[in-house]
């Protein structure tokens, strides 16, 4: 059984997905996990500490979804590694949609909060580093400033992706080809380089 703390994180990333950062309201989490509103505040103090906690969240569940699937075959090339990392944020299940839905909505909510946009900023620059640590996998002799270029450029594809995906602005199949192409132009960029 999940401990308390994760029953209302999983809660505020459903609510989150579902009516956005600005949409979220401390009772609609309780009543959406389970719980009183006095124990949401006792494990999260406010509702800053509810989201950033809730972003941390989100971006744990996203390693497990990822790493478990890639645990599961054989081994793979470094650019099947790769492909498969980025593909990952392109699945049709209920807990990838809501991940990258929630994702979506606290990104946007950063706007206008610099405490959210700090922590945003640090997941996405670890988001980054690990996807450049792919690439530099891929081409070995490769400068790690035009990996770090090469991989931020896919990420913000990634998301940008992802967001129409989910809103219904391209296919499953069709998003996924378009990652496909980005990665295969930015590993010719890195041969360039």
């Amino acid at each position: 059984m999940a401990s308390r703390s994760t029953q209302i994180l999983e809660a505020a990333a459903r609510v989150i997905a579902r009516r956005g950062v600005r949409g979220l309201r401390v009772e609609e989490l309780a009543a959406e996990a389970g719980v009183s509103t006095g124990l949401i505040y006792y494990h999260f103090k406010d509702r800053t500490g509810i989201l950033r906690h809730t972003l941390e969240f989100i971006n744990e569940r996203a390693e497990r979804y990822t790493a478990a699937r890639a645990e599961s075959g054989a081994p793979l090339s470094p650019r099947e590694e790769l492909d498969e990392a980025l593909l990952l944020e392109f699945q049709d299940s209920p807990e990838v949609r809501e991940n990258s839905t929630a994702w979506g909505e606290l990104r946007a909510s950063a706007v206008f909060d610099p405490a959210l946009r700090e922590d945003l900023a640090r997941a996405t620059l670890v988001w980054v580093q690990d996807v450049a640590g792919l690439l530099g996998r891929v081409r070995p002799m490769a400068p790690a400033a035009t990996l770090a270029a090469a991989a931020e450029r896919l990420t913000a594809l990634l998301e940008g992706l992802s967001m129409r995906w989910l809103s219904g602005g391209l296919s499953l199949d069709h998003a996924r080809g378009l990652v496909r192409e980005a990665v295969d132009a930015e590993l010719a960029r890195l041969d360039r380089s």
